[in-house]
């Protein structure tokens, strides 16, 4: 059956702002676990919403009780797929996030709604909700459990991480906040090279 997880959470941003931090959020101080992040697809439909695809590499320490019963290259890092759709006119960002590796061992399948809030338009409502699911037979249970006790405790930092972005963005750059081309821009990182998306490239699934 796997774990599920769900929370609602009102950002006083607005959605732009939001959408900018979304995009500058790493690096920042509470996100030592994402190690990399790279753009593997981008477009713009006929409808002019944005379709991204990225890969992001983090760390994945497991629990003690499970390095033992686990090769240790098992804890190394996690490849994680992010695919995102902006829609500039409803003021929505959807996303799904998956796990492609150790997915045996636990898969996380994350979707989140960034939305303006309509009785607020200065503020930004935030659902997610994640489902976590082990094959592993005999441990599934403890590995979802724990799965979800980690979930909670890094969506915690995700959150400090947005805040973080979104405090940088409001106090060095308020006057570049706006505009719809603006708002589907992704300022250029200290991280690894972004892939320059080619015409055969293409993604095999977005939210």
């Amino acid at each position: 059956m796997g774990r599920y997880f769900h929370s609602e959470v009102d950002i006083k941003s607005p959605w732009h702002q939001v959408l900018a931090a979304f995009w500058q959020r790493y690096p920042n101080p509470y996100s030592a676990h994402v190690l990399t992040e790279d753009v593997l697809y981008r477009e713009v439909t006929p409808n002019n919403h944005l379709l991204s695809r990225r890969l992001l590499t983090k760390t994945n320490r497991l629990p003690g009780w499970a390095e033992r019963i686990f090769p240790t290259h098992v804890a190394r890092a996690v490849y994680v797929l992010e695919d995102s759709i902006v829609d500039p006119h409803a003021h929505t960002l959807t996303t799904k996030t998956w796990n492609i590796n150790h997915n045996t061992l636990m898969m996380v399948v994350e979707r989140c709604l960034f939305e303006e809030d309509r009785s607020q338009p200065s503020w930004t409502k935030l659902r997610r909700e994640a489902c976590i699911t082990s094959a592993v037979y005999g441990l599934a249970r403890p590995i979802q459990e724990f799965g979800l006790a980690r979930f909670k405790s890094n969506q915690v930092k995700a959150m400090k991480g947005l805040e973080f972005a979104l405090s940088k963005i409001q106090t060095e750059a308020p006057t570049h906040l706006h505009g719809d081309q603006g708002e589907l821009s992704e300022k250029h990182k200290p991280l690894p090279p972004q892939t320059t998306p080619t015409p055969t490239q293409e993604p095999k699934q977005f939210v």
